[in-house]
């Protein structure tokens, strides 16, 4: 972890608030709901049967795929390699989760 202790703290609270306030708006037009857990060292989004788990270095679904996470000191996220603004990508996860497949 690059990040200060104290700022990785607050990044990971962020981000977190980011999946449930973006899994909710999101859910508005599905007839999901998303449950964020929130844990010190775990953040899981589950919608019905699918879920994504965040770590403190890895992202991992319930399909089976796991890539690189990491909450940067700029407030981004990096996934797989590429860096987002924090925002983006968890709009982008929300969305990708509560939409209808």
């Amino acid at each position: 972890m690059n990040v200060s202790l104290p700022l990785h703290r607050e990044l990971w609270t962020s981000w977190a608030s980011l999946l449930r306030s973006y899994s909710a708006a999101h859910g508005l037009n599905s007839r999901h709901h998303a449950v964020v857990e929130v844990g010190a060292d775990e953040i899981t989004l589950r919608v019905a049967s699918r879920w994504l788990r965040f770590t403190h270095d890895l992202i991992e679904d319930s399909e089976g795929n796991r890539s690189s996470f990491s909450l940067e000191e700029d407030g981004t996220v990096k996934l797989n390699g590429t860096t987002q603004e924090m925002d983006l990508a968890a709009e982008q996860l929300a969305r990708e989760m509560m939409s209808e497949s």
